[in-house]
């Protein structure tokens, strides 16, 4: 699992916002480490699976990204892809970044679309994986190699959180989470053979 190398990442204490930088140190959490990254247990995973890639690389955010970086994105993702391949070959799953994280320190999630979760109890949760508020990370890696940065705007972003809530699957508008968390269970989130 470790490669037995320190890790990179400058630790800091405090505030919530920093935590995911504690946790790749926390073998409760932990599930895989290279000496690139480390794949972590999200604590409040919104899915059946979810997952988080972090870089042992210091990098606060997207924005902090540089043309140099495609190369550890692209590692990240192959990373989250190949664990995914040895959890669950029957879920389907996104792979994809928040365009403006509540967390500090770049991570990669990698989420199962069941969405089957008790720690799944808000529009922000929702809306915060089922809008473009999740970005690809395809595109991300496609953003960086064609602009050498990647920065999305904020305002416009945070405003998708307050969208009303719909069906990831067939875009159904829902009253609320438990309608919601009803509804979806009516969809498969099996992969088609």
């Amino acid at each position: 699992m470790d490669s037995g190398k320190p890790s990179k990442v400058q630790k800091f204490t405090g505030h919530w916002s920093q935590g995911l930088l504690t946790s790749m140190d926390d073998p409760e959490l932990v599930v895989k480490s290279d000496d690139r990254a480390v794949i972590i247990k999200d604590k409040y995973p919104k899915a059946k699976h979810h997952f988080l890639v972090l870089p042992k690389e210091t990098l606060p955010n997207l924005k902090s990204l540089k043309p140099e970086h495609v190369d550890l994105l692209e590692h990240l993702e192959k990373m989250a892809r190949h664990l995914v391949d040895t959890t669950d070959k029957t879920l389907k799953f996104r792979y994809g970044y928040h365009a403006v994280p509540s967390m500090s320190h770049l991570h990669l999630h990698a989420i199962s679309q069941d969405f089957d979760s008790p720690c799944l109890k808000t529009k922000k949760h929702w809306n915060s994986f089922t809008t473009e508020y999740f970005v690809d990370s395809k595109d991300v890696i496609e953003r960086l190699k064609k602009h050498g940065k990647v920065e999305y705007d904020i305002k416009e972003n945070t405003a998708l959180l307050n969208n009303d809530l719909r069906c990831h699957v067939c875009g159904s508008a829902q009253k609320n989470m438990p309608a919601l968390k009803t509804h979806i269970k009516c969809h498969s989130y099996k992969v088609e053979s």
